[in-house]
C-alpha cells in the first residue's frame, strides 16, 4: 500500500523542469541522463554553436524523444527563462567564476536555481570572495540556490575525503591522488591542459600563464579546510607536461608522439593546525596506450588511518554529468544562497521518480 501511494503522490506533482546552458560534452551528456529518469522535463537548451541552433536535441543526440514535446537548441537563454520558467538551469560552459558570473547572475535574476560545472565554483570563496558574496546576496534576494560541482572538484578529491574523515577522531595529514583520463572532455578542456602542444609551445604558454591545467586544487583544499574547521595557511601547486611516446587520439583531442598529452598537477598545503594536504593529479588523453592505469586514492593519517582505493578512476565525463543531475533535487530543496557540496545532503543516485525527492512547499 505504501509503494502504491508513493507512486500516486509522485504523479500528482508537476515535472521538474530543467534547462541546459551549454550543449557540449557535459551538457549533452546531462540531457541523455535526464531523459531516461522519471519526473524530469527538459524545457530548453541553449548553445552558441550554429551547427546546433534550431535543431532538435534528440536529433543531435540520436536518441528517442521520451518527452511529450520537442526541444530545439536556442542561441539565447532569455526566452527559456522567461517563458518556460525552469526550476533549475544546468550551466555547463566555463571553468572560472569570473567568466561564469554574468551567466549565473542572469539566471538567478530570473528566479531560477542553477548548478554550474565551473571548477572554481566548487568553492568560489577561495579565489573570488567578493564575487561569492555577491552571488550569495543575489541568490538570497531572488529566493534561489546556486551550486558549483563536478567529479573533481566536487567529489573525488574533496567531498569523498571529507565524508570518510567523519569516522576519525583526529586528522593529521591527507594525501589525495587521482590518475585520470581526459578523453571524455571537450575542446575547451583540451586547450586548458595543453593537449597536442609541442613541448616548446607548452613551456612557452606555461611561462606566460596561458595554461589552466587542472582547475580545482585550491577549491578542494579550501573546502576540506572549511569542513574540518581549519584555515589554509600556505598553498603551493605545480604543473608539468606529460609527453607521449605514441600517437594518442580522443574524441576531442590529439597528441602525436613527442607532444603533450596532458599535465601532471601537484599541490601541497598547510592548515592552521599544521595538518598537511597533498594532492597529486596526472591527467592525460588515452593513458592506457602507454600502460597507465587510472584510479582514485585517499590516504589519511590520523585515528584511525584511512586508505581508500578505487580502480579504475571514476570516469570524469559520466562522473561530472551524474553528480550535477543527481544534485538537482537537493539544490531545489535548499535554502536560498550560494552553496558548496559541504552545505547540502550527500549526493546519491536518482533511481526512482525525482519528484519524490522534492520537498513539499
Amino acid at each position: 500500500m505504501w509503494s502504491f501511494n508513493h507512486i500516486e503522490k509522485s504523479m500528482e506533482k508537476k515535472l521538474v523542469k530543467v534547462a541546459i546552458w551549454g550543449f557540449g560534452a557535459m551538457g549533452s551528456g546531462m540531457a541523455k541522463m535526464i531523459v531516461n529518469k522519471k519526473g524530469f522535463d527538459i524545457v530548453g537548451v541553449t548553445d552558441v554553436y550554429d551547427g546546433f541552433v534550431g535543431k532538435s536535441i534528440f536529433e543531435i543526440l540520436k536518441i528517442e524523444n521520451l518527452q511529450n514535446h520537442d526541444v530545439l537548441v536556442e542561441k539565447d537563454i532569455e526566452r527559456i527563462l522567461k517563458v518556460e520558467k525552469p526550476d533549475l538551469v544546468l550551466l555547463a560552459t566555463d571553468s572560472f567564476t569570473k567568466k561564469a558570473f554574468a551567466k549565473l547572475k542572469f539566471i538567478v535574476e530570473h528566479k531560477c536555481n542553477v548548478i554550474s560545472t565551473a571548477e572554481e565554483m566548487a568553492y568560489p570563496y577561495a579565489k573570488e570572495p567578493e564575487l561569492s558574496k555577491e552571488l550569495n546576496r543575489l541568490a538570497k534576494e531572488n529566493g534561489v540556490t546556486i551550486l558549483g560541482t563536478g567529479v573533481n572538484p566536487g567529489m573525488m578529491m574533496d567531498l569523498l575525503a571529507i565524508c570518510i574523515s567523519g569516522v576519525m577522531s583526529d586528522v593529521k595529514n591527507m594525501e589525495i591522488s587521482r590518475i585520470n583520463s581526459l578523453s571524455p572532455f571537450g575542446p575547451t578542456v583540451m586547450e586548458e591542459q595543453g593537449v597536442g602542444l609541442t613541448l616548446t609551445d607548452f613551456n612557452d604558454k606555461l611561462v606566460k600563464d596561458e595554461l589552466s591545467g587542472h582547475v580545482g586544487f585550491v577549491e578542494s583544499t579550501y573546502m576540506i579546510a572549511d569542513a574540518l574547521g581549519l584555515e589554509v595557511k600556505s598553498f603551493e601547486q605545480s604543473m608539468a607536461p606529460i609527453v607521449t611516446n605514441v600517437d594518442r587520439k580522443s574524441p576531442y583531442g590529439f597528441a602525436k608522439a613527442g607532444d603533450v598529452a596532458g599535465v601532471d598537477m601537484r599541490s601541497i598545503a598547510t592548515l592552521s593546525n599544521k595538518t598537511k594536504i597533498k594532492m597529486v593529479h596526472p591527467q592525460q588523453i588515452e593513458p592506457e596506450l602507454e600502460g597507465i592505469h587510472t584510479g582514485d586514492y585517499i590516504k589519511i593519517k590520523g585515528t584511525p588511518e584511512i586508505n581508500l582505493s578505487n580502480v579504475p578512476e571514476v570516469e570524469g565525463g559520466i562522473g561530472t554529468i551524474a553528480i550535477c543531475v543527481n544534485m538537482i533535487p537537493h539544490v531545489i530543496n535548499a535554502k536560498p544562497g550560494l552553496k558548496t557540496m559541504i552545505d547540502l545532503p550527500v549526493p546519491r543516485a536518482i533511481m526512482g521518480d525525482v519528484r519524490n525527492l522534492i520537498d513539499e512547499e
